[in-house]
């Protein structure tokens, strides 16, 4: 929403508490993103919530400025890295698809991540371009890529058909979830991808 204003969170608020409380419930990590007021400027903010309650999180880089994201939101300045149990995991927001630079794996004698993560509101005109961007990031990083979108209507009448999808780091789709809310556990091995890289 570009009502950041009202409907904002702070730190620690409501819906953070929710995260966190799933987290230990399920002793799980939870992520997702929701809007944040910060001291009066709003982050559309991507949140990791550890089982033991702590948390990483990344601000999105990448603001949808056509439909006037820029105006209520700050955009976030640094890539962001998050562990679980070994696999290193880079957490991207919607548009932020579109930037392949922004994802792209930093040279070196190791891969920087192992897995995409990208959570998002991605409109039904559009929907070709989140599967086929999603499975693009895949392949060009050799890495897993997960892609968890909405389903229904908005406020404002835009559809949104899911498509939600991982791939894995040849670009092959590991589910078909098409235009439905559902949950889904996909299998990743760490041992094949780096075995493949």
């Amino acid at each position: 929403s570009m009502n950041a204003k009202s409907l904002a969170e702070p730190m620690n608020s409501k819906t953070f508490r929710w995260m966190k409380q799933h987290a230990e419930q399920q002793n799980a990590v939870v992520c997702g993103s929701y809007i944040v007021n910060e001291h009066g400027i709003y982050f559309n903010r991507f949140f990791a919530v550890y089982p033991d309650a702590s948390f990483s999180y990344y601000d999105k880089r990448h603001l949808f400025t056509i439909a006037g994201e820029g105006d209520p939101y700050q955009a976030g300045k640094e890539r962001v890295l998050f562990d679980v149990k070994g696999w290193k995991i880079l957490p991207s927001i919607c548009y932020d698809l579109r930037f392949p630079v922004w994802s792209r794996q930093t040279p070196g004698e190791s891969f920087e991540y192992d897995l995409l993560l990208y959570v998002a509101n991605w409109p039904k005109p559009r929907v070709n371009a989140w599967d086929t961007l999603l499975q693009a990031r895949a392949i060009e990083n050799l890495s897993y890529c997960v892609g968890v979108n909405r389903v229904g209507e908005d406020g404002t009448g835009a559809a949104y058909v899911g498509h939600s999808n991982a791939y894995d780091y040849l670009g092959n789709a590991m589910l078909d979830t098409q235009e439905v809310v559902s949950i889904n556990t996909v299998t990743l091995s760490y041992e094949q991808m780096h075995s493949f890289r």
